[in-house]
């Protein structure tokens, strides 16, 4: 994502953590809002800040907003500004909108109006945190489908000092290791003969209930 731009129309708790998030991982944001406060807030910590009303079709021809490669419509509590957004970053060429949504209407008219990708954030960030409650020990868990999922992990400490090939993962766990991360560094071409170490962080995929059974 890094060197890419983005426009994020509104700054509430949740589209003020995108923009921040989106800068400090190297792309240009461009982050606004009715609320004056709010893009004071803001204005050091991303490319530029703009205060302004969406629901004017006006401030989009001052923005120069068709070049962006991306747009983030953050609004859920004015169901009209997020519309109007949604259809101006649409308007404007901008390839991918994700918009928040706050009920299935909101998000189906949202789907008709161009957004690429909803979000219901609370109700997601919900499932997130009640499935690694239910997985325990996992650093942080993915769902791939109703059945299977991929998670982060610590190394445990019986399996530091031995190879994934002594381990037998896949055969004794039913799982996957993908992926092993260690410090900033990720590696997805992993080494069988290679020792675990204690501070490696390992990506495993696999059944939901044998992943259970792992921790």
């Amino acid at each position: 994502m890094a060197g890419k731009s983005f426009v994020v129309f509104g700054l509430g708790s949740f589209g003020n953590s995108v923009a921040v998030n989106l800068c400090q991982n190297g792309c240009e944001v461009l982050a606004i809002d009715v609320n004056e406060e709010r893009v004071q807030n803001i204005a050091d910590q991303v490319t530029y800040a703009v205060t302004g009303n969406v629901i004017d079709p006006a401030i989009y021809e001052t923005m120069g907003i068709g070049d962006m490669d991306g747009a983030i419509v953050a609004i859920s509590d004015h169901t009209e500004a997020s519309i109007m957004a949604t259809i101006q970053a649409k308007e404007a060429g901008i390839p991918y909108v994700l918009a928040k949504a706050k009920d299935p209407i909101h998000a189906k008219v949202l789907r008709k109006v161009g957004a690429d990708h909803v979000i219901f954030p609370e109700s997601e960030m919900g499932s997130r945190v009640a499935k690694n409650m239910v997985f325990g020990k996992f650093i942080d868990t993915f769902e791939l489908s109703s059945d299977f999922s991929m998670v982060e992990m610590k190394v445990p400490s019986e399996w530091v000092g031995k190879t994934l090939k002594e381990l037998d993962v896949r055969g004794r766990y039913k799982i996957n290791i993908v992926g092993v991360r260690q410090g900033t560094q990720f590696h997805v071409v992993l080494d069988p003969d290679e020792p675990l170490q204690s501070d490696q962080v390992l990506l495993a995929v696999g059944n939901n209930e044998k992943l259970k059974k792992l921790t």
